[in-house]
């Protein structure tokens, strides 16, 4: 069903484009060669790779970090209390206005960039974990303390399997925001990456390039979503009895 409604997309947009001829909206093939020809040359692995490379480092900084504190005040009410109003306003701060600060601060480099989107997720993801915290059964954590686990056997055996649906939770949502932050963040500051691309062909008035690059991503960005967001989604709640 899928691919039947990918294929009516695809003939929906050529109609279009034969009854609209314009540059400004290409048909599917002339998008489909671009693609081709900017794989050919190279320039698409590159690109693509620079930004793929920059999502993983700011998701898995953004989790870490995220995780770590949401958890942390999901089990401490005081702390939770005193730094609520730093969550919120984190959480309201515009990502444009976080990107461009960044690169102020700390200069065009990478470290601004993957900073800046790492900072943008974390908020989300403490809230989402923090919420997880606070739903902890508190029953485990005494027959952990009743069999003398120790700190490694209590994070794997205690508290990972119950955060597992908060943590896979928090990944989807990081994963979609994430990469679009990461576009802008090339787009105002990088010299690579899929962003920059979409810049420099905004300026070049060249649509059907544009929409190689977009297409291209988002189709690798679908293929983490179905081969390792999905699973681990699935995987998550797996160890729950499910109601009769």
């Amino acid at each position: 069903m899928g691919c039947i409604s990918f294929a009516v997309l695809l003939v929906a947009w050529h109609i279009g484009a034969s009854l609209w001829p314009s540059r400004s909206f290409p048909a599917p093939l002339l998008v489909l060669q671009a693609f081709l020809r900017e794989t050919a040359s190279g320039d698409m692995g590159y690109h693509l790779g620079m930004t793929l490379w920059r999502v993983a480092a700011s998701f898995f900084l953004a989790m870490l970090i995220g995780s770590a504190i949401g958890v942390a005040l999901g089990r401490h009410r005081g702390a939770d209390r005193f730094f609520n109003p730093w969550v919120i306003l984190f959480l309201n701060i515009p990502a444009l206005v976080i990107i461009v600060l960044a690169y102020i601060w700390f200069g065009l480099n990478e470290a601004a960039a993957v900073g800046a989107v790492a900072l943008n997720k974390i908020p989300n993801v403490v809230v989402t974990m923090r919420e997880g915290a606070r739903a902890l059964d508190e029953r485990y954590g005494e027959m952990a303390k009743i069999y003398r686990f120790g700190r490694m056997d209590r994070l794997r055996h205690i508290l990972l399997p119950q955060l597992q649906p908060f943590i896979a939770a928090a990944s989807r949502s990081g994963i979609s925001l994430i990469w679009k932050i990461v576009l802008v963040v090339e787009l105002l500051g990088r010299a690579n990456g899929v962003g920059f691309q979409i810049n420099l062909f905004f300026q070049l008035f060249d649509v059907a390039a544009i929409l190689a690059y977009t297409l291209a991503f988002v189709a690798v960005m679908l293929f983490i979503e179905l081969v390792l967001v999905q699973p681990l989604e699935q995987t998550s709640t797996r160890w729950r009895r499910h109601e009769a």
